[in-house]
Order: structure tokens, then sequence, then C-alpha cells
């Protein structure tokens, strides 16, 4: 076997090789809310979705019934992503990293028509 042979079959052999997936499973208690991530919307738990880059996210979630929840949450790299070893393990294995984040909502206050009405008369009368 001559090397430029030898070259393309290593070459064909990385990159026949693995990649990492990375996904986030999001889970809720009560399940059934909308989840925006970064502003845009994945789903409603539980739900998985997959991510590309560990940081800092924007986490939305909402469901009738309950209080409105806007919060962050951070994707943790693991040690073998960081330069250097990351290349091998997207190289050679087909390694997941899975992210788990649950998020318990808070029951809405009961909202009482005839309180609204009476507080939007008082704000009516506080302009005038």
């Amino acid at each position: 076997m001559n090397t430029t042979m030898r070259l393309s079959i290593l070459t064909m052999a990385l990159l026949a090789g693995g990649c990492v997936q990375r996904t986030i499973k999001i889970t809720s208690t009560p399940p059934g809310a909308l989840v925006h991530l970064n502003d845009e919307e994945v789903g409603r738990t539980p739900l998985t979705v997959p991510f590309t880059f560990y940081g800092t996210y924007d986490v939305r979630m909402a469901l009738d019934g309950y209080k409105n929840l806007w919060t962050k949450q951070k994707a943790k790299a693991p040690w073998w992503e960081a330069p250097g070893p990351d290349l091998l393990a997207e190289i050679f294995t087909k390694a997941h990293v899975r992210q788990e984040w649950h998020f318990d909502l808070e029951t809405a206050p009961q909202v009482n028509d005839e309180e609204v009405v009476k507080r939007a008369n008082e704000l009516k009368e506080q302009l005038n």
C-alpha cells in the first residue's frame, strides 16, 4: 500500500468517526409548559432539544393558570470539551452530552373580574 492510499484511508476513517451529540432535556412541574430558549419557541415540556454552544441560555416558560417563568440556565461543558480534548472527542467518539433542567411553576393568583373592574375604575378616577 502506498503512502497516498494510507493517507486516504486514514482521512476517511477520521471523517467517518463520531461526533458529539449535545441535548438539553427540559421538564417542568406541571408538564405542558411552552418553552422558549433565547427567544426561540422549542416546544412543550417534557422535551429534549439539541444545542451547539455551552454558556447561559435565556429560558421562558408559560402555562395557563401558572405564573410565567423568565430565568437563565447554564449549559456546562464537560472536561473533555476543553480545547484540545474536544477535537479528539469530535473525531473519535460518539459522545453524548446531556443537560437536564427542571423547573417548578408557581400557580398564578386567581383573578376576580369584579376586583379588576373596581381597580380599573379607581385608576380612571386618578387620571381625571
